[in-house]
């Protein structure tokens, strides 16, 4: 039964980031600006289609205007991420960090990409964090990669 549950919650999920438009979820705030890489979480994989990819992290809150964007810029050269996705996010100032998901579409299947992560207000002054390159693969058609929520084994 939980098993069951747990597909069920996962597929919603999915189905939701499938329809809804490319926005950021966020657990935010303490007014303090974010001061670069120590200050965020490793940006991840969270979900991976064939065709799309949502990247998500974490930072202290940014502070500054309410509304923030989540930017990855990727390739599938990791020396010109010359590929921009970007997400609006509406800063919660009650909490002390932000949690940024960014989708990435018009993906190949089974190619890899690089990207890095960045954030900024909506007046484009940049937040001051940036993550190191990463990498991941797409799957291929019809599979797909979900690396959060951890899966339980199987």
């Amino acid at each position: 039964m939980n098993r069951l549950f747990v597909k069920l919650a996962i597929a919603a999920a999915v189905g939701c980031l499938l329809s809804c438009s490319p926005t950021v979820t966020q657990v935010s705030s303490s007014g303090k600006n974010a001061t670069g890489v120590d200050d965020a979480s490793e940006p991840a994989l969270e979900i991976a289609l064939d065709n799309f990819a949502i990247i998500r992290w974490t930072t202290k809150n940014p502070g500054g205007t309410d509304v923030h964007y989540g930017i990855v810029q990727y390739s599938t050269d990791p020396k010109d991420l010359s590929k921009t996705a970007k997400s609006p996010i509406r800063i919660n100032r009650a909490h002390s960090e932000t949690i940024f998901r960014v989708r990435m579409a018009g993906l190949k299947p089974q190619t890899t990409y690089y990207y890095k992560v960045t954030s900024e207000e909506s007046n484009g002054k940049n937040d001051g964090v940036e993550s190191a390159v990463k990498k991941f693969t797409t799957p291929g058609p019809g599979e797909r990669i979900v690396a959060y929520p951890p899966q339980p084994p199987k």
